[in-house]
């Protein structure tokens, strides 16, 4: 095949409007036993209970390949009441690497490999914000993510469903009101990855293009979202948006290089070090971060597990560039987290969020057509 027919092959995609409906009826039949059986898989492999990042109380365990160093008595466990304690030593004059690199230290966490320390720039939006001011903002990006919603001209989905896709995002947005939130990176960048799926435009895509290199800025995960979003362009032949992302990538690398020669000045010889990211724990990983980061978590767990499957579809069978698109992240990120995260790891399912969530508007309309192409080949013969 060759190059040239590779935007025509994406200019058909959007042309079909609804995919599932041009399915033919043995590979709609397929579609559904494949959504069938992943929910149930779902059902059997969640591990409940799984620590949820926004609540007060949560703690994420250091994994370290040592036994981590007690903590000082009195001192707050868990990722928020680290970041926390880093924000109060930058209040007090301190520079973020010192407040990292000690707080890490003092609490037991890894400062090995350089990636264990998060990127200052959620720290510094803290210091010149205030963290009710960085969660003031989430809400923000909240707001103009509903609005994009609602104004996506290019988006298969019918009145009701925008409706119902806004109140689904409103929801999960709403985990910003949790003070702790402003500390939360995953779900700061998740937010912000979410505006910049939905406020893409095809010939306005500059504001998506912000709003993905602020998420990359906040967490390095973002990374995947911006290099499928380069595929995407080179695909369709879009050169000056390609050329961006590739420009963004770039300064992505270059800021990393300087954060990773930070980390490493103030490293200590026996600092701790992570085990790694190569658990290969399956998809109950990100399946148990859904479950306990979104509404989900008021169903009994397998429930939970088995409607975690449904926005997936929803959004596969939305069609158009903004349908494929978010089903090809969701899908790939999930299976990033499957592949490398470790259990305590399930957090990251918040970059995900609340965009993933919104595509349970759109699964009553996938389901139903799939259901419509097996029943078509019936009628025909009866």
């Amino acid at each position: 095949m060759s190059t040239a027919s590779l935007p025509s092959l994406m200019e058909r995609w959007e042309a079909l409007g609804r995919p599932f409906l041009h399915l033919p009826r043995r590979w709609a039949a397929l579609v559904l036993a494949l959504i069938a059986a992943l929910a149930l898989g779902a059902a059997a492999v969640v591990v409940p209970g799984a620590p949820a990042p926004l609540a007060a109380s949560s703690a994420r365990p250091p994994a370290s390949a040592a036994a981590p160093a007690p903590s000082a008595p009195g001192r707050a466990r868990g990722d928020m009441a680290l970041y926390a304690r880093i924000h109060a030593r930058m209040a007090a004059g301190e520079g973020y690497y010192t407040a990292a690199l000690a707080e890490h230290r003092a609490s037991g966490y890894p400062t090995r490999p350089f990636v264990t320390i998060r990127l200052p720039t959620l720290a510094w939006a803290q210091g010149l914000l205030g963290v009710d001011g960085v969660r003031w903002l989430a809400l923000a990006l909240v707001a103009a993510s509903i609005t994009a919603l609602l104004r996506h001209g290019a988006l298969a989905a019918s009145p009701a469903e925008r409706i119902i896709a806004a109140a689904l995002l409103a929801a999960g947005g709403g985990a910003a009101l949790v003070r702790v939130a402003g500390y939360d990176h995953d779900f700061i960048a998740g937010v912000l990855l979410s505006l910049a799926l939905l406020a893409w435009r095809r010939d306005r895509w500059w504001p998506a293009l912000v709003a993905a290199a602020a998420a990359l800025a906040v967490r390095e995960l973002a990374a995947p979202f911006v290099a499928l979003w380069l595929a995407f362009a080179l695909l369709q032949r879009r050169r000056g948006e390609a050329l961006g992302l590739a420009a963004l990538l770039a300064v992505f690398a270059i800021g990393t290089g300087l954060h990773a020669a930070a980390v490493s000045a103030g490293q200590l010889p026996g600092d701790l070090a992570s085990q790694g990211w190569d658990a290969r724990a399956g998809y109950a990983v990100p399946l148990a971060g859904l479950t306990q980061l979104t509404g989900l978590r008021h169903l009994p767990p397998m429930l939970a597990a088995a409607l975690a499957v449904l926005p997936l579809v929803g959004w596969a069978g939305l069609g158009g560039r903004t349908g494929l698109f978010a089903a090809a992240w969701f899908a790939g990120l999930a299976t990033m987290m499957a592949l490398f995260a470790r259990p305590a790891n399930s957090y990251w399912a918040e970059l995900a969020l609340p965009a993933y969530a919104i595509g349970l508007a759109f699964a009553p309309r996938a389901l139903a057509d799939l259901l419509a192409r097996l029943a078509a080949r019936s009628s025909m013969q009866s």
